[in-house]
């Protein structure tokens, strides 16, 4: 490479050594710059030319700090994230169900890569992967780009679904399945792909149990009830993804359960107080076993008041698991 392309280089490796190497606490003397440059890329400068290089990055707009004194240097005080959003993302990274163990480390490597290697040093150190319940599908990253593929493109697309085995091995359902794909949501710490199919109506796939994707040329079918904002009071009312006839529910629930409430339906739900401990309130959800069961373990905390049918399922549900024991 001749020299001449080297220099116009130098501001670029100048600016990816900070990123990498430069902290609040461990700012990057003029002399370590020159010495990565001659060492690693070639290049000879002088003091004055990183200072002129410097200038030029702040100029940019990046935010390089300048300390004074024996143990000054430069450091980048902002970067894309914070170190606390870079953590948050790690942590919904490790946490995620539908992520490969493999796939998740990857993740977290690249996330890594966009802070300091001090920083990432300690972030690596509180980091367990290891040992958590993890998708076993290597391949839902090329599933999920061929569905928003589908998606823009507003075409259907056919698909292999399987279900685990007592061996834990795949059992693939008889028949190849042709889905309009509207959206994908997160629910229960797993991925789903929300459509409509001629065999189930308005149905969700775990994307995680999807393969053999292929995207078809017909159209998608219209489906008003998943277009727009009506997709999300659907994902909002299914309770991790099972579905149910949809009805209001009036409950009665005690105020410890406040938080609960709030961060299952939202804010914008009306709570009326009823006494000093209970509130009452009515939501629109899929009257499902899930549903059912996320009452039942409040205990005697909440309360279905109307309608009958919802008070009936929970009774009959409640009579159902006793006969087990």
């Amino acid at each position: 490479m001749p020299r001449s392309y080297d220099q116009k280089l130098k501001i670029f490796y100048i600016r990816d050594y900070l990123e990498k190497h430069s902290h609040s606490d461990h700012p990057i003397p003029a002399a370590e710059l020159i010495k990565m440059l001659r060492e690693e890329h070639d290049i000879s400068c002088d003091r004055k030319t990183i200072y002129a290089d410097i200038e030029a990055l702040q100029q940019y707009g990046l935010d390089i700090v300048s300390l004074q004194g024996p143990n000054g240097g430069y450091y980048l005080a902002s970067r894309s994230f914070d170190l606390p959003e870079l953590k948050l993302l790690i942590d919904a990274v490790q946490s995620s169900r539908y992520l490969t163990e493999s796939k998740s480390r990857e993740l977290i490597s690249k996330l890594c890569e966009l802070c300091s290697v001090h920083d990432a040093h300690l972030m690596r150190r509180s980091i367990n992967v290891a040992g958590r319940v993890k998708s076993m599908n290597e391949s839902i990253y090329n599933n999920l780009d061929y569905i928003q593929e589908a998606i823009a493109q507003n075409r259907q697309i056919s698909f292999r679904y399987f279900d685990w085995n007592i061996k834990g091995q795949r059992s693939y359902r008889n028949k190849p399945y042709l889905c309009s794909p509207f959206g994908l949501c997160h629910d229960n710490d797993y991925c789903y792909l929300v459509g409509w199919t001629e065999r189930h109506a308005i149905t969700h796939f775990r994307v995680d149990r999807m393969s053999s994707i292929h995207i078809e040329d017909t159209p998608c079918v219209p489906c008003p009830e998943l277009t727009g904002s009506r997709f999300t009071d659907y994902a909002n009312r299914t309770f991790y993804m099972f579905a149910g006839e949809t009805v209001q529910v009036k409950m009665r629930f005690h105020r410890v359960l406040l938080n609960v409430v709030i961060d299952r339906f939202g804010r914008d739900i009306l709570l009326t107080p009823d006494g000093e401990d209970w509130f009452i309130f009515t939501v629109s959800v899929a009257l499902s076993p899930m549903f059912l069961s996320w009452i039942i373990g409040f205990g005697d905390k909440a309360q279905i008041l109307h309608p009958k049918q919802a008070v009936d399922a929970c009774k009959s549900l409640c009579q159902q698991v006793l006969t087990q024991y």
